[in-house]
């Protein structure tokens, strides 16, 4: 079924200065804030070495730089992309303990492979809606979804997170299959520097699908500049995008109405990336679960306190309390919720399309992928 292949004057500089002057007093608490419950002794003295990996997001920044510790360990944490992720967890030499991990690729190692190694935490250090990943050629006559019947799309990666959930979201909204599609997967990602090597599990080719291997030495971008495709699906912003190449367009101009619309329809998030723990450690340390998961939410809180108080002035947009403002009253205060709970419509809905799209063997479940002492964990960050 399936082949593996983000001075006017004086009293109004004084005044400047103060506002800057309280912003780092609150950065300061925060840094106290990340240890409180955390017991902190001598290093190493009676607590559990613990390797772990990811980005350094801004949610998990707190987590990587030392602020938020796992209470009862003694952590190291190695920042790494994504594909390199998976592939030392899934056929690497598993050096991590806890570690980021793509959700497709590990259900597709679980449902496919056989994988038990490690067991997921309901831990998502990624997010994202899909609509703005759609890429076109503005010169083929694509002006909606229902255009991209019969045309070739090129990708980087078919069965990656973000493909799966891009072509489960125009069948359910837009009755397109992946079968009305033709499908060129680049050999090259002109993201990879971010974005790691694509690993086996993001190029699993279903059968019954048109899916052919792009040229040698070409990647995306080479595609859809040569006009060799009419568009492409692709997780991160290709590099014709971002180089603004004239020919090159989103196929949902305004992405960010359409995504809101989405979550208003559905209230789905869609999730990109979890956490995984290797097994051994979690049955040899019981209390190792709780405490990893209450870490990251800790880091995720502290977060949201410096989005609400701080980013507004340090960040570089011009609307950046407007924007979450306006994302809180849509999803709520803990809009970046971890916990099977919250998101169990979410993971429910790609188990579905993985299964239905011809790449997991059989539409699996949420009490078979995540750790049993992680299901009731209930994250209140906001």
């Amino acid at each position: 079924m399936v082949d593996h292949a983000v001075k006017r004057h004086r009293r109004s500089d004084v005044s400047r200065r103060n506002v800057l002057h309280g912003m780092a007093g609150t950065w300061g608490a925060l840094g106290l804030l990340g240890s409180i419950g955390l017991p902190h002794t001598a290093s190493g003295a009676g607590k559990l070495a613990l390797r772990m990996a990811g980005y350094k997001f801004d949610r998990l920044a707190a987590l990587v730089d030392g602020r938020v510790g796992v209470a009862g360990c003694d952590v190291t944490f190695e920042q790494a992309a994504i594909g390199d992720m998976n592939t030392d967890v899934f056929s690497g030499a598993q050096t991590r303990d806890v570690t980021e991990i793509g959700l497709h690729p590990f259900m597709l190692a679980y449902a496919n492979e056989g994988f038990r190694d490690y067991t997921l935490l309901p831990i998502f250090p990624l997010r994202m809606f899909r609509h703005r990943s759609v890429f076109i050629r503005n010169d083929r006559d694509i002006k909606r979804p229902e255009d991209l019947r019969g045309r070739k799309v090129a990708t980087p990666g078919y069965s990656s997170t973000s493909l799966t959930w891009i072509r489960g979201i125009l069948e359910d909204e837009y009755d397109i299959s992946p079968k009305d599609v033709e499908w060129i997967v680049a050999r090259n990602d002109s993201s990879a520097k971010d974005a790691g090597k694509v690993s086996q599990q993001e190029n699993v080719f279903p059968k019954g699908v048109p899916i052919e291997l792009g040229p040698e030495g070409k990647d995306e971008s080479d595609l859809l500049e040569a006009g060799n495709v009419d568009a492409l699906f692709h997780a991160a912003e290709p590099r014709a995008f971002i180089q603004r190449h004239p020919k090159v367009a989103r196929l949902f101009p305004d992405h960010r109405a359409v995504e809101r619309a989405y979550f208003a329809k559905t209230g789905i998030f869609p999730i990109m990336h979890a956490v995984a723990i290797r097994q051994k450690i979690a049955r040899d340390n019981p209390w190792l679960v709780k405490a990893v998961f209450e870490a990251y939410a800790e880091a995720k809180r502290l977060d949201y306190v410096y989005m609400a108080k701080s980013a507004w002035i340090f960040g570089s947009l011009p609307w950046y309390a407007q924007e979450l403002e306006e994302t809180r009253a849509l999803m709520g205060d803990n809009f970046y919720s971890y916990g099977i709970g919250p998101n169990r419509k979410t993971l429910e809905a790609l188990f579905r399309y993985s299964h239905h799209q011809s790449l997991a063997k059989r539409e699996l479940t949420i009490a078979e992928l995540f750790h049993p002492s992680s299901l009731d964990l209930i994250d209140q960050a906001k």
